[in-house]
């Protein structure tokens, strides 16, 4: 199973419920906006910032990632990296 980490900028974003809605449709498609370490303490990713832990290519990922950056209507801009290592630091604990 690979782990992608995904990053989606709305352009011109007027309202938080742009967001709201991108989330909702990530989460819809496999995305979520937590990480869990290797000691199963789970972490908030940083805003528009995903997770996606599948069996899929990048380029399904990425395809993904666009359909539901696509139903909010807004141009935007979106990252997809494949990450065999995590590392992090100052991310929010989710209790």
């Amino acid at each position: 199973m690979a782990r992608f980490t995904t990053r989606v900028e709305l352009h011109a974003a007027s309202t938080t419920e742009d967001y709201d809605t991108l989330h909702e449709q990530m989460e819809a498609r496999g995305f979520n906006r937590t990480i869990e370490d290797g000691e199963g303490v789970t972490y908030r990713l940083p805003w528009a910032e995903y997770n996606c832990d599948a069996d899929n290519s990048i380029e399904e990922v990425l395809a993904a990632a666009k359909d539901a950056a696509t139903v909010t209507g807004k141009k935007y801009a979106v990252l997809v990296t494949e990450s065999k290592q995590r590392r992090r630091y100052g991310l929010t604990q989710v209790n």
